[in-house]
């Protein structure tokens, strides 16, 4: 059993996992609208519906188009286009880290009552979703898969755990109205997940290139 491999899978998507929630956008501004006005649970509660929608994604590129993924070229470019994605998300990071990038967003509170629906349709509804999936999000699932379905399993737990954690304590800060999230904390936290997705980006077109993938 490759646990090396899996241990590598792990950790790393659990940093690009987080690394991608860290970045503000309409899901992280939900959850501070939401559990501001609901309480902490809202926060896990909408990731459960953006888990349901990305689950059902995942499902139909390993199950439905796993036989298409694993061509030679198909991967290796798909690899690179993740790697390109990377280095820019990284970059972008960053840029707005070292520029005080604020974490707190503006007010989504049209799913009210309904977190886990609204946690999926705010996810689908965000073309940088999509992209994402389209070019990392793939690339993992074609790595994962290359150790069968435990590996893509490990991938998709260690990237909604992730999600899980960053949203949990954001939903938690916000609900007790204390200070949990220090923006001195957040402005070096966010540069250094940028960096991490650099070396991560360059590390995948290599490994395409190469035919490692």
């Amino acid at each position: 059993m490759p646990y090396l491999l899996l241990s590598l899978i792990f950790s790393t998507s659990f940093v690009v996992g987080l690394s991608g929630a860290l970045a503000p956008g309409p899901l992280l501004a939900l959850t501070i609208s939401e559990a501001a006005k609901r309480g902490f649970w809202t926060g896990p509660l909408l990731v459960l519906g953006h888990g349901l929608a990305e689950v059902g994604l995942v499902m139909v590129l390993a199950l439905g188009w796993g036989w298409w993924l694993k061509k030679g070229a198909i991967a290796t470019i798909i690899g690179m286009a993740g790697g390109l994605f990377l280095i820019i998300m990284g970059l972008s990071l960053v840029k707005g880290g070292l520029k005080g990038m604020k974490w707190e967003g503006e007010r989504l509170g049209w799913v009210r009552g309904a977190p886990i629906l609204g946690g999926a349709l705010v996810s689908v509804a965000n073309p940088y979703w999509w992209l994402w999936w389209a070019t990392v999000g793939l690339s993992y699932v074609i790595w994962s898969l290359g150790i069968g379905l435990l590996g893509l399993s490990v991938f998709f737990i260690a990237h909604i755990l992730s999600d899980l954690s960053w949203y949990s304590v954001v939903a938690f800060g916000i609900a007790s109205g204390r200070g949990i999230i220090k923006e001195k904390i957040y402005k070096w936290l966010v540069p250094f997940c940028g960096l991490f997705l650099i070396l991560l980006g360059g590390y995948f077109i290599l490994s395409a290139i190469k035919g490692l993938w």
